[in-house]
């Protein structure tokens, strides 16, 4: 047997190290070109050519900013999805369920973020917390009549997951064709025998993979955050709660679990369903024999689905919350898991309020990861020096996804205020504009600051040097956070 010495190791431990530093360059020019933000571009280049053998694959996983393959998916499909989207964008716009946007109403811009028209007639309920989410939506699987399109971040196989599987496969049995979507991350920890019971039992089961394809095999950092039930084309439900017993306050550290779902009946079940259908060809490559008709309902709330994600042309997410800020005249109420926005965001938030808005952020006394946890308070000294006000709730962990501008507008969704929701991740939100919906919204916030505590001025500086050190290293981490 022949040794090897140490000396003989060095020409090629030397080749190997060019080549790791010449991927640091090249990959350095990538992100220079690619990365979506100057600070991003600026921090991934200096990384990758100082010390590029942590920082190559820490940005060929992370470092992506666009989503490839979705749109190309979309658009080259040889079905009815080439043409789903304007077929219903022209279907919205008749006279029956077309609401007209005041003139010089910032509403026409969100339109033109979402794809879609706001419409009419539609029938929306706040369903507050897990009991009545889940009490709501396991009803209409129940009673569902051709087809379930169900979509969620997160399956546990828990005692609520079982449920949901149980109704799922007696819903399959009556014939009625049942589709589920899930997160390939996001439920990583689902057992396989749990979507092959639900497949042997008739249901259609898919995992929205984001590295599907050779250009998105090492992008782990995505993912499809909707969380959708659409029941016959005519109902849907939007919103923060997952499945599993932590949504009910069943199980975890945090006990009583607060959180936020909408049902809505109308025409704007219709997008619903198609952001639905977009992710389901993605991860299925069929489209599913559904109903297209959008009916007014019975109530007169005007709505509008904005579906966001990386493969967006624009960051639709952000630009949403942007441009509503800047249009706010009174007042903006935000509640959010987490608080981790980028610049543009907290300038905008500075602005309103230095223009006399009322600016209140409510998040959860603790969130449920550290480093957000942290970030989050790298944003008190702007909030105080702005008079923006942020209150941590006290009763349980907060999860919900609000949104209160003036008296009018409102939206619940799965979008939360993080860099992570604008620009990584697949979300959802139903943004209604109506006067009532929004009172209700309201007075449910109330109840919610009311269980809060305000943060005082000069609180970050009375916790200890460690402490802020982290709260100042875990905001290095916001882009991905």
């Amino acid at each position: 047997m022949h040794s090897v010495s140490i000396e003989s190791l060095w020409p090629f431990l030397g080749f190997v190290a060019a080549v790791i530093h010449l991927s640091g360059i090249l990959s350095a020019f990538h992100a220079i070109v690619r990365t979506r933000t100057a600070q991003g571009a600026v921090a991934w280049a200096i990384s990758l050519v100082t010390f590029p053998y942590l920082a190559l694959p820490l940005y060929w996983i992370f470092g992506r900013g666009k989503f490839y393959g979705y749109v190309a998916a979309r658009r080259s499909g040889d079905l009815k999805i080439h043409h789903i989207a304007a077929d219903l964008r022209d279907r919205l716009k008749r006279p029956d369920t077309r609401f007209q946007t005041p003139e010089g109403c910032s509403l026409r811009v969100l339109e033109r973020l979402a794809g879609m028209p706001f419409t009419s007639g539609n029938e929306i309920e706040v369903l507050q917390d897990g009991s009545a989410a889940y009490g709501a939506m396991f009803d209409a699987i129940d009673a569902a009549q051709r087809y379930v399109l169900l979509q969620s971040y997160l399956i546990r196989d828990d005692d609520l997951g079982r449920d949901l599987k149980a109704r799922l496969l007696r819903t399959a049995r009556r014939g009625i064709a049942v589709h589920l979507l899930y997160d390939e991350i996001g439920s990583y920890g689902l057992p396989a025998n749990f979507g092959a019971e639900l497949i042997a039992g008739g249901v259609k089961v898919r995992a929205f993979s984001t590295v599907r394809g050779p250009v998105n095999r090492f992008q782990l950092n995505f993912r499809n955050h909707r969380k959708s039930l659409v029941v016959d084309g005519s109902r849907a439900f939007v919103g923060g709660l997952n499945y599993g017993d932590e949504y009910l306050g069943r199980s975890g550290p945090f006990g009583a679990w607060r959180d936020t779902h909408v049902r809505l009946s109308g025409p704007a079940v219709q997008a619903v369903q198609l952001a639905f259908v977009e992710d389901w060809y993605w991860a299925a490559r069929e489209v599913p024999e559904l109903l297209w008709d959008p009916r007014p309902g019975s109530g007169g709330a005007a709505a509008l689905v904005l579906p966001t994600g990386p493969a967006d042309h624009w960051d639709s997410c952000e630009l949403f919350l942007l441009e509503v800020i800047r249009t706010a005249k009174t007042r903006i109420w935000i509640a959010s898991p987490y608080f981790v926005p980028d610049e543009q965001i907290v300038s905008a938030l500075q602005l309103a309020s230095l223009r006399g808005v009322e600016v209140r952020i409510l998040l959860p006394l603790q969130a449920d990861h550290v480093l957000m946890d942290w970030a989050s308070y790298a944003y008190y000294p702007m909030a105080e020096r702005a008079g923006i006000e942020i209150y941590r709730y006290e009763a349980g962990f907060l999860h919900q996804k609000v949104l209160l501008v003036d008296d009018t507008l409102a939206s619940i969704g799965t979008a939360n205020l993080d860099n992570r929701s604008f620009r990584l991740n697949f979300e959802i939100s139903t943004v209604v504009w109506d006067r009532r919906f929004a009172g209700l919204v309201e007075t449910m916030l109330r109840d919610d600051f009311s269980a809060s505590r305000k943060v005082v001025a000069g609180e970050l500086d009375d916790k200890s040097v460690w402490f802020r050190f982290g709260v100042r290293f875990s905001r290095l981490f916001a882009p991905i956070l």
